[in-house]
């Protein structure tokens, strides 16, 4: 039996395609035993592959007319764009005839796209992305960071449910703790949907801690932080803008006296080793947890390593069939979720 995994990589998606993700899926194909399918302008495509060298069994060209801009209208993209590079890379995993697909292109359009075309899992009512955190221990998984911002209470069960299948399958956490971000650890303290949700966590046989708060999430208090989607995307922006202010004026600092510079060139090792351990492009992708296929979302500034380690965690996904793992988990606990909602239905 081959278990070879097929994976679509949107050779359009990201603020410098295609050169970068080509770049990105050449490395890939050098270093896994997958096979790689760029999705998009073949002329294009091949404009950047002849440059270079990379096992041509295991790359192929799958082409599409259109590509969907970045800060392009998710629904419009959908319903006038059949023939863009996300639509047909879909359409690959929706036919079987791919196990996998990334793209570091509009975000919104991936995650509409992917809910209409793939539908969603046995069990789950909305889609989540789930992000790694780089901690002061080991890695930390945040959902929902902006799926879904229309959320109920057994939204976030499920989030749960598929963050602890996530870490503990990819990330190697055989019992992930898992916390429910609020203002406070505190019981008392919350909305009602967080309240509600923490009801229905309790019961579960989820290894659920309680209320966490977002300073948890760099402590690596928790293997896995459970949000509303609109929370979790504020969390997310606040950490993007705050590494790159930070970044900055370290720089700034040390260039204005002479002292700290010689100082920095010393700690060269140690500023190499703390940026390689919170630089995104280690981590690949946030996958698109929920759909009935595995979708990975990378960042839209990804370099040709990020795409590289994206097609590495795709491969992990598949290859640990992260899906069927929530499927039955969910299975395990419907009977004590159904009985939770019904009795505050009452």
């Amino acid at each position: 039996m081959d278990n070879t995994v097929r994976i679509v990589v949107d050779a359009m998606g990201g603020d410098r395609a295609p050169r970068v993700v080509v770049e990105g899926a050449v490395l890939a194909a050098k270093e896994y035993d997958h096979k790689i399918i760029l999705v998009g302008d073949t002329r294009k495509i091949e404009k950047f592959l002849r440059f270079c060298d990379y096992p041509k069994d295991k790359l192929s060209i799958e082409h599409a007319s259109q590509k969907v801009d970045m800060g392009e209208a998710a629904a419009v993209s959908i319903r006038k764009k059949r023939d863009s590079s996300i639509a047909v890379g879909l359409n690959l995993l929706k036919e079987k005839k791919a196990d996998v697909f990334i793209s570091a292109g509009n975000t919104g359009a991936v995650v509409a796209a992917s809910a209409i075309k793939l539908r969603l899992l046995d069990g789950v009512e909305r889609p989540g992305i789930a992000i790694v955190f780089p901690t002061l221990n080991e890695p930390t998984l945040l959902i929902d960071a902006g799926a879904n911002i229309d959320t109920r209470p057994l939204h976030l069960y499920q989030y749960a449910v598929m963050g602890s299948e996530y870490s503990k399958y990819i990330l190697g956490n055989q019992r992930p703790t898992v916390g429910l971000l609020n203002i406070g650890e505190e019981e008392s303290k919350g909305t009602g949907l967080i309240k509600s949700a923490r009801d229905i966590l309790e019961k579960s046989d989820l290894n659920f801690i309680g209320n966490v708060e977002a300073r948890d999430i760099y402590t690596g208090k928790v293997n896995v932080v459970v949000c509303e989607g609109f929370i979790g995307n504020v969390v997310l922006k606040v950490t993007e803008g705050f590494a790159v202010v930070y970044t900055e004026l370290l720089k700034r600092e040390l260039k204005r006296r002479f002292l700290p510079r010689i100082g920095a060139v010393l700690s060269i090792p140690a500023y190499r080793a703390i940026k390689k351990k919170i630089d995104y492009s280690e981590y690949g992708g946030a996958p698109l947890m929920g759909v009935d296929g595995a979708v990975i979302i990378s960042h839209g500034a990804s370099n040709a390593k990020a795409i590289k380690n994206a097609v590495r965690v795709a491969g992990e996904y598949v290859k640990h069939r992260v899906n069927d793992r929530i499927i039955e988990k969910l299975k395990a606990n419907a009977k004590i979720v159904e009985g939770i909602c019904s009795e505050k239905s009452k």
